[in-house]
């Protein structure tokens, strides 16, 4: 679901602005209702709170149930508080409204076969059966006051040649409670499931005209909004036009929370005149695992006809059933104790029979092909080929959704940040492989590129992005200018990572949460351990062989770019900012021995990377292309920070000290 009022900050210590989605099915914290999904929000507002109230699948029951959550910093942050209504029957889409000073709410339960009403008992959970308001199987009922009279849009499938996610009713009534009359030219829509004819979210009235959200259902189920106009409304007509619902689409695909589809959105004016509002949304289509298991099964099937086929053929298997004696009367069965050899039933089965048969074919087309010839070979790789494919359908059928799309949530909210990448003329074409390939990543906000010589790019016409593209021209060609304070960016962490390196997006997001953790720490992904006498820069290898590090390299890592870039542009880091500038080189190490510099307790911390390749090994482009002598350049400016913050507080931390192992 989402808030339209994002990246607001909670607080001003907070470590993140609060980024959509802000609930989803893990929101629902409850052991015994536990959530598959969540959908259909509505929103209300009561006093100095807000309301939500959805549908949420019970994992346990696989049946809809109405839940709610609360918020008392204008839709920021959700509070899961229960299940507001359970009835034996689906239920979903909740309708709540208040009339008369009661609040009622008017779900869908179509399958009981009728449109009912409840009332509120004990706001927010306590709600009872109050009345039955139609007689009908209506789905998806939303009302609104317009014109003098109340007009209750919804679907009902069950009607004699409807057409299913397409077709709409209209009725009217003097107050909600009834009674309501079918309007003269029902059904008033019922043609192709793609024209918006079922509700996506209660109808509302801006600047006195009147407004109906729908869901166009073609190629999935809810993929996408439509708004339609009301223009003509009354008991005996109705015509609507459909205008630009502008509700920007994300450019992630399967990466955004919304990515496949969205098809509900719940509106409200609040006191203050603004608007706000909510809406669900889904990375994957209708029917998608029911697809993926269908096709992981079938892969699986696969895999095993081909194991017993080429075992068969090879002669390196034969299908063996356990000796078996049956009698005739079929009024007593044993097993027989099974024995190293093979001992042939007393009756023969069809099983037996199909088996036999199968073991013969097996002998017959063994005998048939020639030995070691080319045909063997062939058949053998095309095997190998289809093995491999089937194993990675099954795993990524049955094991899939790893992360690599989703974002990971802390404290069961999401956040986004700003990836920095320094670079100039000659790495045009690293950049642009970074951008595509980051720019997808969930939580990514902007890329802003610190542009340190040359032509710079456009940035709308030179990649293919996203998320905003930001290029920060840069007089001077320094290191130093990857952490200059930069008041335009709009989150508090950024990621700084250099442009040829690529990972995956799961791997950006594991670091990310680890950061969101500890803000006050430097997360990043390339593990160092400074030591000796004098100091010595080595490799990741060297710090595994010591079971430890103490450094991270900022060419990958998460910071507070408030905190930390300010610290580095102070006047007590002056000194070794120009000792960067003259050896060009070392301005993570700096940035290390700054923040070390400025706590007792852990400054830095690892998160390993599932794969990470180096795209500069390709390229002549790079400043550790001459690894010895990039080597050297850095154990000396060891020395010399050493001397400037006198002696080295880099303190070593244990590889695996995080509970999910992701530092392993």
């Amino acid at each position: 679901m989402m808030h339209l009022q994002t990246n607001k900050w909670v607080n001003k210590t907070s470590a993140w602005p609060i980024a959509n989605p802000i609930f989803t099915c893990a929101s629902v914290t409850s052991m015994t209702r536990p959530s598959n999904f969540v959908a259909d929000p509505f929103m209300f507002i009561k006093g100095s709170k807000m309301y939500l109230f959805f549908e949420t699948k019970n994992s346990i029951t696989m049946q809809g149930d109405i839940g709610v959550a609360e918020s008392s910093d204008e839709g920021l942050t959700w509070r899961y508080l229960g299940i507001a209504l359970d009835e034996e029957w689906h239920l979903s889409y909740p309708y709540v409204f208040e009339y008369e000073g009661e609040l009622y709410m008017m779900p869908e339960g179509s399958r009981n076969g009728d449109l009912r009403l409840y009332k509120a008992t004990g706001f927010p959970l306590q709600w009872d059966f109050h009345k039955t308001l139609i007689h009908q199987p209506l789905v998806d009922a939303s009302m609104v006051k317009y014109s003098g009279h109340y007009w209750l849009f919804a679907s009902n499938f069950n009607r004699f040649n409807s057409r299913k996610n397409g077709q709409l009713e209209i009725w009217v009534a003097p107050s909600p409670l009834g009674p309501w009359k079918e309007h003269t030219k029902n059904p008033i829509k019922n043609g192709p499931s793609s024209e918006g004819a079922r509700n996506g979210g209660g109808p509302f009235v801006h600047d006195g005209k009147l407004y109906r959200l729908g869901q166009d259902c073609g190629g999935t189920y809810g993929r996408r909004l439509r708004v339609f106009h009301v223009v003509t409304l009354t008991k005996n007509s109705y015509r609507e036009v459909e205008v630009s619902l502008n509700l920007e689409q994300s450019k992630k695909g399967r990466h955004a929370w919304n990515g496949k589809r969205s098809h509900h959105m719940n509106l409200h004016q609040l006191p203050s005149g603004e608007w706000i509002a909510v809406v669900d949304g889904d990375r994957v289509p209708s029917g998608y695992l029911s697809m993926q298991y269908a096709l992981g099964g079938a892969a699986l099937l696969l895999l095993l006809s081909m194991s017993v086929i080429v075992g068969l053929v090879t002669g390196y298997g034969r299908c063996f059933l356990p000796p078996l004696s049956i009698m005739l009367n079929g009024s007593k069965r044993s097993i027989e104790t099974l024995l190293p050899c093979v001992v042939r039933p007393q009756l023969t089965t069809r099983l037996y029979r199909a088996v036999s048969r199968l073991n013969r074919t097996g002998s017959s087309l063994r005998k048939k092909l020639p030995s070691n010839s080319y045909l063997q070979y062939v058949s053998g790789l095309v095997c190998l080929v289809l093995s491999v494919c089937a194993v990675c359908v099954v795993v990524n059928s049955f094991f899939g959704r790893n992360g690599a799309q989703d974002p990971y949530p802390v404290d069961g909210h999401y956040s986004q940040f700003t990836m920095i990448a320094m670079t100039y003329d000659a790495r045009l074409w690293n950049l642009q492989l970074y951008v595509k390939h980051y720019s997808r990543c969930a939580s990514v906000r902007e890329i802003v590129v610190v542009w340190n010589k040359g032509i710079p790019p456009d940035p709308v016409l030179d990649f293919d992005s996203a998320v905003p593209i930001r290029i920060r021209v840069e007089p001077e060609n320094s290191l130093n200018n990857r952490f200059k304070p930069d008041p335009l960016i709009a989150t508090k962490a950024v990621l700084e990572l250099d442009d040829d390196i690529m990972m995956t997006c799961d791997d950006i997001e594991r670091g990310f949460r680890a950061w969101r953790e500890n803000p006050d720490r430097m997360v990043g992904y390339c593990p160092r351990l400074i030591e000796g006498n004098p100091l010595q820069y080595r490799n990741e290898r060297y710090a595994r062989s010591q079971s430890g590090y103490n450094m991270i390299l900022t060419s990958a890592a998460f910071m507070d770019s408030g905190f930390a870039f300010s610290k580095y542009w102070n006047e007590r880091a002056a000194k070794g900012r120009a000792v960067v500038d003259e050896l060009f080189n070392c301005e993570d190490i700096l940035m290390n021995f700054i923040l070390a510099n400025q706590t007792s307790e852990r400054a830095v911390e690892y998160v390993h990377p599932a794969w990470a390749v180096d795209t500069s090994k390709i390229s002549t482009s790079a400043i550790s292309r001459d690894t010895q002598g990039h080597y050297a350049k850095r154990t000396q400016c060891l020395s010399r920070f050493s001397e400037i913050f006198r002696g080295a507080s880099l303190k070593k931390w244990d590889f695996l000290s995080r509970q999910d192992q992701w530092d392993n």
